[in-house]
């Protein structure tokens, strides 16, 4: 997309007007005893909540108002079409199963993207009160610590590297063998952080996120927050991820290679 400053800025505005007005929505009933989780899910538990419907919707309420021509895709309530070229892609709370377990370890995710894929996102956590932004040449986090730059690690090797993924499985047999082959040669391996793990390569906390079966909300405000602070996100063939599906979130070219070198290996035969 080809647009001025004062587009950028206009669009950052309106991506944090997005994440102010979901906060409430979700800590409303973040941790309330009553909560109740429907669960949408075919095979696996999959809740929803009326914290991730009341978010949306606040969202989409700031949309109508702020730019009533561009399109949104929603988790909760699918897709509005648009006439601009551009497309918030919303995930109201990425981790509901941790959310519904008490973790503050969800998130809401933002992004507004073109057809090339997403230009400028955000990664807030309500609870904490901490919010990674990036794109358009900003790169940065807010928090209870401040306001600081993201910047992913660079440098290190998969043998001293830090690996997150959400589920222990990661997908299928042969996905969940080729991630247990790039943990098996990383330092440290950990689970359950939903989209806060990708928010730590942006802040050069973690080295590597590996996933499979995400949808195109799940991933492309991640997509654009790492990008932002030096890092990469690919699918398992090296290719754009942002439509979802298998994706390899690295804080740098070299630690990429040397995953998705052991990926390919074995999720391609």
């Amino acid at each position: 997309m080809t647009a001025d400053l004062s587009t950028h800025a206009e669009l950052m505005r309106v991506a944090h007007a997005l994440a102010d007005a979901a906060r409430p929505a979700t800590l409303a009933y973040f941790r309330a005893s009553e909560l109740e989780a429907e669960d949408k899910g075919v095979i696996a538990f999959d809740p929803v909540t009326i914290a991730d419907r009341n978010a949306e919707q606040a969202m989409r309420a700031v949309l109508a108002a702020e730019r009533p021509k561009d399109a949104i895709l929603g988790e909760e309530f699918g897709y509005h079409v648009g006439t601009s070229g551009l497309t918030w892609v919303l995930d109201p709370i990425d981790g509901t199963r941790g959310y519904i377990s008490g973790t503050p370890t969800w998130g809401v995710l933002i992004s507004v993207a073109d057809e090339s894929g997403p230009l400028f996102g955000i990664i807030d956590q309500p609870y904490i009160g901490e919010r990674f932004a990036g794109g358009f040449g900003v790169a940065e986090v807010t928090g209870p610590m401040g306001h600081a730059r993201l910047q992913c690690r660079t440098n290190r090797r998969l043998a001293d590297a830090t690996i997150m993924t959400t589920f222990p499985e990661v997908g299928d047999a042969l996905e969940g063998r080729a991630f247990h082959a790039v943990a098996g040669q990383a330092k440290l391996t950990r689970y359950g952080m939903d989209c806060y793990a990708y928010a730590l390569v942006a802040a050069g906390q973690v080295d590597l996120v590996i996933e499979a079966g995400l949808n195109a909300y799940d991933i492309q405000a991640p997509i654009a927050v790492i990008t932002a602070a030096g890092g990469i996100v690919t699918d398992w063939n090296g290719g754009p991820a942002h439509e979802g599906g298998r994706v390899l979130a690295a804080a740098n070219r070299d630690i990429h290679a040397e995953a998705l070198a052991i990926l390919q290996s074995i999720a391609n035969g």
